[in-house]
């Protein structure tokens, strides 16, 4: 059967080139399109569509908004269409927090300008969004940091690699760490523009010190550095201190940053003095560099099929032999700080 899509979207040209993509996969079907949350609310209650795919901003009542309320009363995988400037990567946010699955980038420009670089990842997040099994989300939701202290520092590394579902997975791992907690190296597959505004955002809510990595940043305890979006991030050594480096060069396993490039750095550079994390997310990168790590003595974690938005970068972990242990999110962290031992 096909994939059923409804189409939100202010725009009367942004629904027409969605539309246009959708239906030029065979496989997925637009059911209808809305221009507001009101009109797509009773779509959605008339016609019970797969995925939604939803604009952030709109009139009458913006995207945000309307994607608590579906999520909390009439929950549904949703993947938001953003544009891709700072604003617009803080809102793309909070959307992931209220329960989206995943976003597509709109083109700077004319949106018909960037059809073709649209096109494939569109239909990608669609399919991948209409395999998600989405759970029902409170109006409100706090939850506090973890701020106790390990009995000693450790200077450990700890490694997490995450995609799809990995903002909020990794929220949840990195609040149940102390503010002592192992230097962190983190690869979130994200565009340029999210990644300083997703560490900001992390660094209110987390017990340690999380922010964008700058090249030759020291790996210290109590510091999360995030691999830049479109740069990849290596681990390197001088004397006792680690200290990451930023570069461009190729996609690896399909994405730039890549969680195979930083783990395969890690096993290289420190070996048994690391821990690896693989989390959420679409796809396999980190998998065969989490498995380099767990041969060079690493500790090796991965987040379980029925905690995972999309078992499928953990999911060819496990089954390469990568993953030492295999937890549901919530018990992440506190395996992360079993393993210090």
């Amino acid at each position: 059967m096909a994939i059923r899509v409804l189409i939100v979207d202010d725009s009367a040209t942004a629904r027409a080139v969605l539309r246009e993509i959708l239906e030029s996969d065979p496989s997925i079907e637009v059911v209808a399109s809305a221009s507001d949350a009101y009109i797509a609310r009773d779509k959605i209650v008339e016609l019970r569509p797969d995925v939604v795919c939803l604009d952030v901003e709109m009139p009458r009542m913006d995207g945000i908004t309307f994607l608590k309320r579906l999520m909390h009363y009439m929950p549904i995988p949703v993947v938001m269409v953003s544009s891709l400037t700072q604003n617009g990567a803080k809102t793309t946010l909070d959307a992931l927090e209220a329960g989206a699955v995943d976003f597509v980038a709109k083109p700077h420009s004319h949106i018909y300008d960037g059809v073709e670089e649209m096109r494939d990842e569109l239909l990608g997040k669609i399919k991948t969004a209409s395999k998600v099994r989405v759970r029902q989300h409170a109006l409100q939701s706090i939850r506090q940091a973890n701020t106790t202290s390990l009995a000693e520092t450790t200077h450990k590394i700890l490694a997490i690699g995450a995609s799809t579902g990995g903002t909020e997975a990794l929220k949840e791992v990195l609040m149940g760490l102390p503010r002592n907690a192992p230097g962190m190296v983190i690869v979130q597959h994200m565009p340029a523009n999210f990644t300083a505004p997703f560490a900001e955002r992390l660094n209110t809510m987390c017990a340690m010190e999380v922010r964008e990595a700058r090249n030759g940043d020291s790996i210290t305890p109590g510091v999360a550095l995030i691999a830049p979006g479109d740069y990849h991030m290596v681990v390197r050594r001088s004397g006792a201190r680690y200290y990451v480096e930023i570069g461009s060069g190729d996609k690896v396993s399909g994405h730039r940053p890549s969680a195979d490039v930083l783990f395969n750095s890690v096993a290289k550079i420190a070996g048994a003095n690391a821990i690896g994390v693989i989390l959420t997310g679409m796809g396999g990168d980190g998998a065969r560099g989490l498995l380099a790590m767990r041969h060079a003595g690493a500790r090796t974690l991965g987040q379980d099929e029925k905690s995972s938005i999309v078992y499928g970068m953990p999911k060819v972990a496990y089954e390469l032999g990568a993953v030492e242990q295999q937890l549901p999110l919530p018990q992440i962290a506190q395996g992360i700080l079993e393993s210090l031992s």
